[in-house]
């Protein structure tokens, strides 16, 4: 079993596909393996996916997601498709609730977005340092999707293509479309 270094040091047990062979750990400490292993990368999605309480929604994908792992096939990354697979679900469903009922909120001045920037927003902005969010939201939704399940899911072409029931051609040209427009904002922020 190999080991992974993580971010602060915080080294874990790597996922491998021998874990996932029936009977090679307890049910609870394959459960808590998996968890481990992909949970950092599924709270990353819904949090860049900008929902209201990510943990929650991750919580929800392995709740759906570990009574299943005897039937996955592929591995570790027929498993890590499987996860994404059932997270842009519950990020789509978690819109579409969204749309159907507004949310009712108190007026914070602090919160109304409609002031004219500050110079010194506006300073960032052109010397390039802009926010990753803003710059991710100015995209398609699907441009967006891909990005997301690419870099922050880590998932190859062909996973995407399965999560979003794309061809992997298509997913590409997403993917290609969705990079370059995110040059061209940075280039106009920059230039602006």
């Amino acid at each position: 079993m190999g080991k992974t270094r993580r971010s602060g040091g915080d080294v874990r047990e790597a996922l491998t596909d021998e874990d996932l062979v029936p009977g090679a750990h307890p049910e609870s400490e394959l459960f808590a393996r998996i968890y481990s292993a992909l949970a950092p990368a599924v709270l990353g999605y819904f949090t860049a996916r900008g929902v209201d309480d990510p943990e929650a929604l991750m919580q929800d994908v392995f709740l759906s997601v570990l009574p299943r792992v005897g039937g996955i096939t592929g591995g570790v990354a027929g498993l890590r498709t499987f996860v994404f697979s059932v997270a842009h679900a519950r990020a789509v469903d978690y819109y579409r609730r969204i749309e159907r009922r507004p949310r009712n909120v108190d007026y914070d001045p602090l919160l109304d977005t409609r002031a004219v920037p500050s110079a010194e927003a506006e300073a960032l902005v052109r010397n390039g340092q802009t926010d990753a969010h803003l710059l991710i939201e100015a995209l398609k939704p699907e441009q967006r999707d891909v990005l997301m399940l690419r870099i922050v899911g880590e998932l190859s072409v062909e996973d995407v293509a399965t999560v979003l029931g794309k061809t992997p051609g298509a997913v590409k040209q997403l993917q290609r479309r969705g990079l370059k427009a995110l040059r061209e904002l940075v280039s106009e922020g920059v230039m602006a």
